[in-house]
Order: structure tokens, then sequence, then C-alpha cells
């Protein structure tokens, strides 16, 4: 009988591509009954651990050179890059194994950030890492992603109403964010209970919020990643940033409103296989976006009007 194949398949960071990877892992699980690993860094190794198509997680704090002794003795017979950067070319150069990496498009995306020429592929990152594995004969089963919670995740949801809408108000730019005064507008005009999600550096701007509005509860700081994602699963539906909890949310096939600011869907990040009634809320036809395929701590134009001309009564409709 035929030994299963050993595969290796790498991403370091962060929350939303890690997420985005899932679909990978379980195809090569179920369609050829893999032994699969996965290396990344320490910090998001919390987003794995409960994933049942994951037989071994290693994790790096700072160097591959933590890992690589250990990862050589495995034997891999392969290496999924899902990184494709100098660390993972190192990598797999030191392991000397087959390997593929993914198509970045780093330079389709500086061709529209920089000079608004548009030449990316209509194909969702997700494909592009599937075609990583094409060779091996998986095929895309169309099941969408994956997020796995445990026990110790739950959160106590009789602090909330029945219904309630969870709005992950952060991001790791300012540009990719609504104002909090904007955020403040549109829940006032939803007339329905809100549950804030985010980090401990959202907590401030949580309380501002909550101080503006009726029926809105703040849990920006009180809970980690895994339980912010139970409170999303829980959500009647999630508006959110460009963020990695909006690919949580399409994990869970949850109906999605996305707010795109300096960022585009078309950069193949957007939502994958959620619910049907999701919606992409963002200002077109705006001569400066996008303006960086990553974001800004501020406006580089001064205006922010792919955030600020954002239509509020597109959040309206059920």
């Amino acid at each position: 009988m035929q030994e299963p194949l050993k595969i290796l398949v790498v991403r370091f960071s962060s929350i939303g591509d890690i997420v985005l990877t899932t679909p990978v892992v379980r195809m090569l699980k179920k369609q050829l009954n893999a032994e699969v690993s996965y290396l990344t860094k320490s910090t998001y190794i919390t987003l794995l651990k409960n994933n049942p198509y994951i037989d071994s997680v290693y994790q790096i704090e700072d160097s591959i050179n933590e890992v690589v002794a250990d990862l050589k003795k495995e034997k891999y017979d392969y290496v999924i890059d899902l990184h494709n950067n100098l660390r993972t070319q190192i990598l797999k150069l030191r392991l000397g194994v087959p390997s593929r990496s993914f198509n970045k498009l780093n330079m389709e995306k500086f061709m529209l950030t920089t000079f608004k020429m548009d030449s990316l592929p209509e194909v969702h990152i997700v494909d592009r890492y599937l075609d990583t594995v094409t060779h091996l004969g998986v095929q895309n089963d169309n099941e969408g992603l994956n997020f796995f919670l445990n026990d110790e995740d739950k959160v106590d949801l009789s602090q909330f109403p029945n219904s309630f809408i969870a709005f992950v108000i952060g991001g790791k730019h300012a540009t990719k964010m609504l104002s909090t005064e904007k955020i403040i507008s549109i829940i006032n005009k939803l007339n329905e209970s809100v549950v804030l999600i985010g980090g401990p550096e959202d907590l401030e701007r949580g309380k501002q919020i909550i101080a503006a509005t009726e029926n809105t509860f703040n849990s920006c700081g009180k809970h980690n990643i895994n339980q912010s994602a139970y409170l999303v699963k829980n959500a009647k539906y999630v508006i959110t940033h460009d963020t990695g909890m909006m690919h949580i949310a399409a994990a869970f096939k949850k109906k999605i409103y996305s707010v795109w600011g300096n960022t585009v869907p078309e950069f193949g990040m957007h939502p994958y296989l959620s619910d049907s009634n999701s919606k992409i809320i963002e200002v077109k036809d705006l001569s400066c976006r996008p303006c960086s395929k990553i974001g800004y701590d501020k406006c580089p134009k001064g205006h922010f009007r792919c955030m600020q001309e954002i239509d509020e009564n597109l959040f309206l409709t059920k």
C-alpha cells in the first residue's frame, strides 16, 4: 500500500491570508489523504489549532532556523508555498524537496495602484492558492473557507440580544476603516442591536460609538480572535472592513456587508463563497483608488473620499 504524501504548507501571516489557505489544506487531506503539516508564525497558531485537516503545526518566532532541522527530519514530498517571499525561498532551498509557489501578482497590483492600469485576472486568491496543488490532482470542491472553534472559544451570548449585527470596526490601516463618526451614523440608521468587534486598540473607539448610539455593545478588546469569531458566527449578519475577520465571517457562510476604502475587491481578496446575499460596499470611479494594496495611516490625498462618501443607505438593504 502506497504511503500517503507528506506535504508542508507554508503561510506565515496574517489572519485573513491564513484563513484563505484553508481550502488547500482541506482538499489535500480529503482528496489525497495527505499528511499535512503547516508552518506559520507563532502569533497565528490559534487560527489553525482546531483544524482537523492539519496533522501538525510548526511555528516560528523570528527565523526559519528555529524549525529547519525538524522539518528536514519529516522528509516531505512537497512544499506548498502560499507566502512566496525571500524567507520561503530560502526555506525551500534548505529543505531541497519539490515545491510550488503561488503567483502574488505584485507587478499587476503595482500597475493598478500606481498607474491605475488594471491587468489583474478576475481570479480569487483562493483559486490562485489552489493552482499550487492542481498538479497533484486536487480539484476545487467549492466548499469555501474553514474556521474551526471549540468549547473554549464560546462566549456567553446571554449578555447580548437574541439577534444582533456584528460590526467589525477595526483594521490594520486607517485608510481601510470607516471614521468613528461614519460608523455612529450607520448604526443609528440600522435601528438594530449591534455588537462591536475589535481588538484592544479599538476599545476606546468602541466606547465613543456606544456613547453615541443605542442598543450597541462593545466587545472590543474583551475577547481573543477565536472568541470574536464565535460572536461573528452567531450574528444575524456582519458589517466589516477589508480585514481578517471578514474572511472568518466568510468561512461561517455569513451574510457580509464588506466595506472597501483604499483597497479594492479586484485584488482578488473579497469574501469567498459567503452568503449569496452578501454585498460589497465601495465608492467606485475614484481616480485615486486603489492607492495601495495594503493601506496607509492617513489618506495620501487628504480627502479620504473612498470612505467618507460611502452611501450609508446601502447598509439598510436586507
